[in-house]
């Protein structure tokens, strides 16, 4: 007799039959996987091919020699410890990272919350975001310019020459000095720089104050003929000129007809270390002094000599850094403005307007309440400026002339000029590469906790 299957039993089929079934959804849930894996291979594919290998590769590369057959271990990176060019790029890439990020930040900060307080603060934004529109070689070779030492091509220096000659004029005869046997002798302790006679003058018989060394076209436009001072009675009189004749021929502490005078030269008369008397010669080089000169010393001051300012050596050994760090600055400034800006306009308004009504000025505000409320948006600028900082190549590369690279030397600049020329070592370029790597690993490592921490919120 046959047996009829329970009921129970049957239902326990059934629910077997289905779950061995292929659900819909978990068919779905497979395209879905593999339709993603395919919009990703391309990037997994870029991704290795243009960041995995080369790291790995360099990696290989830098525990071998310069010709790569030889395996030296970590050779390269000790060497990098005993080269004092690359001492000297980690030193710099250090001052990089911590000036430059930092100033960008501030001054970016500073500029974003000051706009928002003017009418044209939009116009502004613009101008100072218009220099990253700019490349960093365009920008380097304008501040190449800027920066050049002669004040009639570097804007920088000759803004400092205007200044400086404005209140401390530089005077028109620089590199004057006696010449052969001349009445005149420098001066020392408090006269240094300047000249004095021999011997005190005397009233009614002309002083003769001959000096040499300065070029006939370097004298003033307009410079007149010497003529020698005529005799007077109860005074002192004389002339200062350039005791030179072109061609030769010309007496030696003598007023020739060719010679050049002397004009605008201050003259003191001396008794004692005190000035009794002064004058100014004229166009033809003369001056002329009351009896009160009479036995004294003539003096002609250092002020008459003053070298011309030629500026600051901007791109010379001790200044070539802090100088390509506000090249640095200027790009980069703007990009900081734009983004605390952004922040800015996230701020609730009336906590500041809270603040100010419980008596908070202005700077307290900003101390107490703006800058804790934009600490999240200033460590995304400060985070990603460091990170590029650490990596900056373009700028040191333009600015620095060949002869300071050594002094502006950083990390990426030393691995291009470890890696290739006429004396590169691939395996010491690979070390270096793999440290600038290291380097900022941590960095990124923090910019992303930071970015899943704001996730979280």
């Amino acid at each position: 007799m046959p047996v009829t299957p329970s009921t129970g039993t049957g239902a326990a089929a059934r629910e077997d039959a289905r779950r061995a079934a292929p659900s819909p959804r978990s068919g779905q849930a497979r395209r879905r996987r593999l339709v993603a894996a395919a919009f990703l291979l391309p990037a997994l594919v870029l991704l290795g091919a243009l960041v995995v290998h080369p790291i790995g590769y360099s990696v290989y590369r830098s525990l071998f020699d310069r010709s790569g057959d030889r395996f030296v271990g970590g050779a390269n990176y000790a060497e990098i410890l005993r080269d004092d060019a690359i001492r000297t790029a980690v030193e710099n890439t250090a001052v990089w990272v911590v000036v430059a990020p930092a100033a960008a930040t501030a001054l970016g900060l500073v500029f974003a919350v000051l706009t928002e307080r003017v009418r044209w603060g939009t116009a502004f934004k613009l101008l100072v975001f218009m220099p990253m529109a700019i490349s960093m070689l365009a920008a380097g070779i304008i501040f190449r310019l800027v920066y050049d030492h002669d004040p009639d091509r570097g804007v920088a220096n000759a803004v400092l020459v205007a200044v400086h000659d404005t209140f401390a004029p530089s005077s028109a005869f620089p590199g004057a000095r006696p010449g052969r046997d001349s009445p005149l002798v420098p001066g020392r302790g408090a006269d240094a720089g300047g000249y004095l006679t021999r011997e005190p003058v005397r009233a009614g018989t002309p002083a003769l104050l001959p000096l040499v060394g300065v070029a006939p076209a370097a004298l003033p436009e307009g410079t007149r003929t010497a003529r020698p001072a005529a005799a007077e009675p109860g005074r002192v009189t004389g002339t200062a000129w350039q005791d030179f004749t072109r061609g030769g021929g010309g007496r030696t502490n003598a007023v020739d007809p060719a010679e050049s005078a002397f004009a605008g030269m201050r003259i003191e008369a001396v008794k004692e270390g005190r000035v009794v008397e002064s004058a100014t010669t004229g166009a033809d080089g003369t001056f002329s002094m009351s009896g009160k000169a009479d036995g004294a010393l003539l003096r002609l001051p250092a002020s008459n000599f003053r070298e011309a300012y030629a500026g600051v050596d901007w791109l010379g050994p001790a200044l070539v850094t802090p100088a390509i760090i506000g090249a640095y600055v200027w790009m980069w400034a703007g990009f900081a403005m734009v983004l605390i800006a952004a922040g800015l306009a996230s701020v609730p308004r009336e906590l500041l307007e809270a603040a100010r009504v419980d008596g908070a000025n202005e700077w307290q505000v900003f101390r107490r309440i703006t800058v804790p409320l934009l600490a999240p948006v200033l460590a995304v600028v400060l985070v990603t400026l460091v990170i590029n900082v650490m990596k900056i190549f373009d700028l040191v590369f333009v600015i620095a002339p060949g002869s300071v690279q050594d002094d502006a030397n950083v990390l990426a600049l030393q691995l291009y000029r470890t890696s290739f020329g006429t004396d590169a070592d691939a395996g010491l370029g690979s070390a270096i590469a793999v440290l600038l790597l290291v380097l900022v690993v941590p960095v990124m490592l923090y910019n992303i906790r930071r970015m899943r921490r704001e996730a979280r919120r």
